[in-house]
């Protein structure tokens, strides 16, 4: 079983406030599990979150790039 982070927790981990987190979790944009009246979330949905908002760099072609006029 994964390990369950608080919301400090991950807000520490992503580097942000904890409102962040926060808002993710009222916006139901990441995973949680509730205990009684505890919000946590697992390692795994962290970095299912991370992993599916992460921007990949673009990757140029080396010849014949243009720009469109």
């Amino acid at each position: 079983m994964d390990r369950l982070l608080t919301v400090q927790q991950v807000a520490d981990f992503l580097g942000t406030g904890v409102r962040f987190p926060r808002r993710l979790i009222e916006e139901r944009r990441i995973t949680f599990v509730k205990v009684g009246r505890h919000v946590r979330i697992s390692e795994r949905a962290l970095e299912s979150f991370v992993e599916a908002n992460t921007v990949r760099p673009v990757e140029l072609r080396a010849a014949g790039y243009r720009r469109a006029a």
